[in-house]
């Protein structure tokens, strides 16, 4: 853990030992930091994480989080020999489930579910657990060169995790299946074409795309993008009846909890003062 002064506090952070953050202009820059080991997910990381994602939520220098790897790689899932072997070795119950609980609270329970835009920064190798944050997470850009893969079924097991799940939300049966039955690896370019990410980008440019789409979500009113996003994931699964009444109830909740006044803002703009024009010109949260 780090420790800083401001504003004549002492602040502990809960990272600098498995990830790093490094802020930048409204975007938290997370990094999965085990980069000898490919940045797999071991126990230490994952309780890490949890912590991490606890306090950038409160944290005002974060309006975006964007989730990446350190080195070569974003991640290569499981640490097989810490996660499995040895709490395994332990023959504890109690050890099993708590390791498996701190893995699913931070790679999906809460990455999913996190009030700020998240963005994964694909930089190299993603395989196995790695999908479950990868898909998580709004917004996914990758390398075109980067390596994805489930490799699982050769070696005598089926995907851990929720991963097959994060898959069947992302990706179409036909490839997830060829990809989960197989084990055969694709890339970036692929990974794109398969909608598991937004975008493939050379690896020159992955950094500078991503912190382009960062600073447009950091740069929006908060409220309103919790209240799309949050929106758009929990209806998908509702009866359109349903849908239509949680929507407009998530509607009137952003406007109660906007104090900015974005709506209003904008209509001015688009109606009055003809000077924003979706896809022609910028909304000026500002004006």
């Amino acid at each position: 853990m780090s420790t800083v002064a401001g504003n004549g506090r002492v602040r502990t952070e809960p990272w600098g030992d498995t990830v790093l953050v490094e802020f930048d202009e409204g975007i938290a820059w997370v990094t999965l930091n085990r980069p000898d080991k490919r940045n797999a997910m071991n126990p230490a990381l994952n309780d890490e994480m949890v912590r991490v994602l606890d306090h950038l939520e409160g944290d005002d220098r974060c309006r975006v989080l964007v989730l990446t790897g350190a080195g070569e790689s974003f991640s290569a899932g499981m640490d097989l020999k810490e996660y499995f072997r040895e709490v395994d070795a332990t023959g504890s119950t109690a050890v099993q489930i708590r390791v498996r609980r701190a893995s699913a609270e931070w790679q999906w329970k809460r990455l999913a579910n996190w009030s700020k835009p998240t963005i994964a920064m694909v930089n190299g190798w993603c395989f196995g657990g790695a999908f479950t944050p990868l898909v998580a997470c709004d917004l996914a850009f990758a390398d075109e060169a980067a390596q994805f893969g489930l490799s699982e079924v050769n070696w005598g097991i089926p995907p851990g995790g929720v991963v097959s799940r994060a898959l069947a939300a992302t990706v179409p049966q036909r490839d997830a299946l060829f990809h989960i039955m197989t084990g055969e690896p694709f890339d970036g370019r692929r990974a794109a074409q398969m909608r598991l990410v937004n975008e493939a980008l050379p690896a020159a440019r992955l950094r500078e795309r991503t912190r382009e789409v960062a600073l447009k979500l950091a740069s929006m009113n908060q409220v309103i993008l919790h209240a799309a996003k949050t929106g758009y994931k929990i209806a998908q699964e509702m009866p359109w009846e349903q849908a239509e009444d949680y929507l407009y109830a998530k509607l009137d909740q952003s406007q109660f909890a906007d104090k900015a006044g974005a709506r209003a803002k904008g209509l001015t703009q688009f109606l009055d003062d003809k000077t924003y024009r979706p896809g022609l010109s910028a909304f000026d949260p500002e004006k």
